[in-house]
This record gives structure tokens, sequence and C-alpha cells, in this order.
């Protein structure tokens, strides 16, 4: 048995991390834009979760025959048994974070919106019932639950503030698309995928600097294993694209829940909000839960405006972004969602 924590992981842990920075700065950038408008919105989910599995069994089956031989000694059962603590850690999170939403942020019902998220869900053809509580917060809502708690659809009372009827409509349109597309359990799925990676590689290269190793190549080993770390982060921007087009497809719930103007105004009204407060933007930015949210600070630049009108929209769709930012975040920036509403027909 070896340690996973120790300066050999954090080194390659570092080395992980530079090389996903380069990649952002660079690679990701121009291969988006190379693609961009190729794919329809199910082809590049389709496409994005294919390459993610792939990769990660290409990965595995490296690790699997080339470290079978020299892992032996240190008992595949420890690795097997990582890769569960892996899964299992990410499964209890999934399992305990309504309780840990809803105590953190004071979630309560609302008749009203509990109203308003049941006319809705019926619009969408929601086949599950769904609760819809209130926070206490700026503009923002998120969608969370599990089989154990029920599906939640959470406003938080900012956002009740900021919309109208119709944009509210188009908000909880967007959550509710989130539980239609079994979004947290898919993000759950492919969230695990990097870390097991990570961990095995780890492994193999702790094995291949190993005394006891005589039974493989060092040097084959080592690389296998540097080999999983460095795919490891790839991987990990992989499934944050991902993540970006399943804010897409939730936004073409949200629009046909009450039309593609009213989640246009919805997003336009939220961004506007956030660069008009820069204390409340950095107070979401260090939100644990932040990537719950329908915004989370993906930085676009506009200038920000006392209200909202078509012209403000149109000056958002305009803005520029930043494209290396963009792919570290879980949302793709508002400038860009406004666009694809356009492109949508509904």
């Amino acid at each position: 048995m070896f340690p996973l924590f120790d300066p050999v992981a954090m080194g390659l842990y570092v080395l992980g991390y530079i090389l996903m920075i380069v990649v952002a700065a660079t690679v990701a950038p121009k291969l988006a834009a190379s693609v961009s408008g190729r794919f329809t919105l199910y082809g590049a989910m389709a496409l994005t979760g294919v390459l993610i599995v792939l990769t990660t069994a290409f990965v595995i089956y490296l690790i699997a025959t080339t470290a079978l031989p020299a892992l032996r000694g240190y008992g595949w059962g420890f690795l097997l048994g990582m890769i569960f603590f892996v899964v299992l850690m990410n499964v209890l999170t999934y399992l305990a974070s309504p309780f840990l939403i809803n105590a953190t942020y004071g979630a309560r019902p609302d008749e009203r919106l509990q109203q308003i998220v049941d006319g809705v869900a019926a619009r969408l053809g929601a086949p599950f019932k769904l609760k819809a509580v209130v926070v206490d917060g700026p503009p923002n809502a998120f969608a969370y639950g599990n089989f154990l708690t029920g599906r939640y659809v959470a406003v938080t009372s900012g956002m009740l503030a900021l919309t109208d009827r119709r944009e509210l409509e188009a908000v909880i349109g967007h959550e509710i698309g989130h539980h239609l597309h079994r979004d947290n359990a898919l993000m759950l799925l492919f969230g695990v995928l990097p870390s097991i990676l990570y961990y095995l590689g780890v492994a193999s290269v702790q094995a291949a600097m190993s005394s006891n190793n005589r039974n493989s190549s060092p040097a084959a080993l080592a690389a296998v294993g540097i080999l999983a770390v460095v795919v490891s982060f790839l991987v990990q921007l992989l499934v944050l694209a991902f993540s970006r087009l399943r804010e897409y497809y939730a936004d073409t719930a949200g629009a046909k829940a009450a039309g593609k103007e009213a989640m246009q105004f919805a997003l336009a009204k939220i961004h506007k909000y956030y660069f008009a407060n820069p204390e409340v933007r950095e107070a979401v930015q260090s939100d644990k839960f932040r990537a719950l949210f329908i915004y989370a600070l993906v930085n676009a630049v506009a200038n920000p405006f006392v209200t909202v009108t078509k012209s403000d929209v149109e000056a958002i769709k305009r803005a520029g972004y930043s494209a290396f930012e963009e792919v570290f975040s879980t949302h793709p920036p508002i400038p860009k969602r406004l666009r694809f509403l356009d492109q949508l027909e509904i």
C-alpha cells in the first residue's frame, strides 16, 4: 500500500493543472472556434459525452494492461477500493446535498411560487412533482434534489423582485429543464471520471518508483501514469464543456415554457444586475454551490443598464467575453446564451 497524497502526487497535480491552463489558453478556444456551428446542440452533447467516456475507458485500459504486473504487489483490492472510495464520496455528496442546501440557504416553501412552478411543469410535460422553495439572496435560481428528497426548484428573493411573471416562468422553466434532463445525476457520473483517472495515474507512478517493482517496465508504467494524470485534467475540461452544453439545453426548456424573449430578458436582467453590483458578484463567486446557479459568473464585458430593453439585450449579445475564463466555467457566457436563443425554433 502506498500514500497518494505526497510530493509525487502533488507534483503530478501541479503538472496536470499547468497543462490544463496552457490548453485552456491556447488550444481550447481555437478548437472551439473551429467546430462552432458544425454540430447541433444535441450532436455536440452526444459527441462530447462519447469523447469523455471513450477517453476515460482507453486510459483505464492502458493502465490495466501496463500496470497489472507491478500493481499486483500492492493489491488490486486496494486500487479497486480507491476507485470505490472516489465514487462513494461523490454519491454521498449527491445524496446529502439537498439537506445541506436547505440548511445553508434556509429554503422555505412558498405557495405562490409553487403555483407558478406547477403551471410551468405542466406546460413542459414534467412527469414528476416539484417542490418550490424561496431562498434569500441576490437574483439566482437553481435545481437540486434526488430520489430520497424529491426534486426542488429554488428561486431567490432577489430573482422574484427582479423579474416579471413571464421572465420568472422562463427561469423556472430552465430549472425544470435540468430536472427533465437529469443533469444532476448525469454531471455526477461524468464528474467522477477525471478523479478516477487522476488517482489511478498517481498509483501507477508510485508503483513505477517502488523498489518492489520487478514485474514490469518502470519507465512504461511511469509514462502511462503521467499520461493518466495529464488526461484527467483534459477530461475535466471536457466535463466543463459538457456542463455548458447542458445549460444551453436547459435554456431551451425556459424558452419553451415562456418564450425566447422572456428567457433572454431574464438572462439580460441577471447579467446587468451582477455587473452593476460587483460586490454581490464576489459573494456569489465564493459560494460553494455556485455551479448550481442559473448565473455562475462567467465574465462577459458589457456596460450595466438600469433597466433592460430590447436594445439592451442586443447590446449584450454583441458584448465580448473571455474565452479563457469560459473554458474553466460550468456555464456559457450570457451573450452566447442570448445568441443561442435567437437560433431556436420555438
